[in-house]
């Protein structure tokens, strides 16, 4: 094991809606900007206290990847489907929309599509699989009957009215039934993370507050083990919504004509300030500049599809969602199940599952989010939530 210290002088950092973060999160920046092997640290306005690096939270870093600063859902995502239904049609196919939705996907830990419904899909026939190390490649079976599946907590489907403001997005303007997912890798990408934390932190001695930032050398062969299996996970992940999104609007009569997904929970080699660096994303999405991606409101609040500005200072990065303002242990104990639909209610959105610590009250304002971070991303397109499933309780890495 190699000891290290932290820096008594931190890299640089910018940070984006400060007032909206809690004082754990940026306690948790502060400590990654000390770490040796840092470079630059940026804070997104929906940032939470997560584990190691807060969510929101972006960091590169020379030479190593810390796989808790990527997060135990690795290569989690969203993805958009504009379908081919215009948005006056939406009430009178809500039956079949409804149908599909709850037939063709499948919630909750463990959930997974019984033999004769496991989706296809060339990933599960990667040459990445051969490429990881066995045991990660003995989730393979495992892996293929979540393919198409969600997890808990955070991750939903749902139907929604999608208002395009710009012709610059590629469909023209106006309003369109959509179809948006949040998921991620599922059981494989846990068991990833699982293991090379625990292997980083046996092979990296940091002072306590740092112990979740512990890292692997990209030099070493467990650090490339892991990026080959991170980047397995990001392949699955990326998959899991092609899953999603075919089977529901295939169920439902819908042809997409645009789809764009963006992925947050990840590791990125990139050229910042003519060096290469390893970027962690915690629950911060990709923004460079003219890159589309969508950052969701809660279930209750719009979502936008955006235009990165490629913000040096962010590290060409902006917030993934709105970011909790409570936990989910407190949304529990202060709202109940009859505040949750009356919000949802007045707002015209159909609930079909969810537990009440994914209730919109327990989000930061999306608004003020986007507010707070204009200059990171440029928004293209309004999208309002009309429909959601969710699995009904339980927890999930955001």
């Amino acid at each position: 094991m190699s000891a290290f210290k932290l820096m008594d002088a931190p890299v640089p950092l910018a940070v984006w809606g400060q007032d909206q973060i809690d004082q754990g999160a940026l306690d948790q920046i502060e400590v990654a900007r000390r770490l040796p092997i840092s470079v630059a640290a940026a804070q997104m306005p929906d940032g939470h206290v997560g584990y190691g690096l807060p969510i929101g939270g972006v960091l590169a870093v020379r030479d190593a990847v810390i796989p808790y600063a990527v997060g135990v859902d690795i290569a989690c995502r969203m993805k958009l489907s504009i379908t081919d239904m215009p948005s006056d049609r939406y009430e009178g196919f809500k039956g079949k929309l409804k149908n599909a939705l709850s037939r063709e996907t499948c919630f909750g830990v463990g959930g997974e599509f019984r033999k004769n419904e496991k989706r296809s899909h060339p990933v599960m026939d990667s040459p990445a699989w051969d490429a990881v190390p066995p045991h990660i490649g003995y989730l393979k079976d495992k892996a293929w009957a979540q393919l198409g599946t969600s997890g808990s907590g955070n991750h939903f489907a749902e139907w929604g009215l999608l208002e395009v403001k710009s012709p610059d997005l590629g469909v023209e303007p106006g309003e369109y039934v959509a179809l948006m997912s949040h998921s991620g890798s599922r059981g494989l990408g846990a068991n990833i993370a699982q293991t090379y934390s625990r292997l980083a932190k046996d092979l990296t001695e940091l002072p306590p507050q740092a112990r979740n930032l512990a890292w692997l050398s990209m030099h070493s062969p467990a650090g490339q083990e892991y990026w080959a299996s991170m980047n397995l996970a990001g392949e699955y992940a990326s998959a899991n919504h092609d899953c999603i999104h075919r089977e529901v609007l295939k169920s439902a009569g819908l042809k997409p004509l645009l789809q764009i997904e963006n992925h947050h929970n990840f590791a990125w080699k990139e050229i910042h300030n003519g060096e290469e660096v390893i970027v962690h994303r915690k629950g911060a999405t990709p923004a460079g500049e003219g890159v589309l991606g969508v950052i969701p409101g809660s279930m209750g609040d719009p979502g936008f599809v955006v235009r990165g500005r490629g913000n040096a200072a962010s590290l060409c990065s902006a917030a993934h969602g709105a970011g909790r303002a409570h936990s989910r242990k407190a949304a529990r104990q202060t709202i109940t199940g009859s505040a949750m639909r009356a919000y949802l209610a007045e707002r015209g959105i159909e609930l079909l599952a969810a537990g009440v610590d994914e209730a919109p009250q327990a989000y930061k304002r999306i608004e003020e989010v986007m507010e707070a971070q204009k200059d990171l991303v440029e928004t293209l397109a309004i999208f309002w939530p009309r429909m959601v499933l969710m699995a009904r309780g339980g927890k999930a890495e955001d």
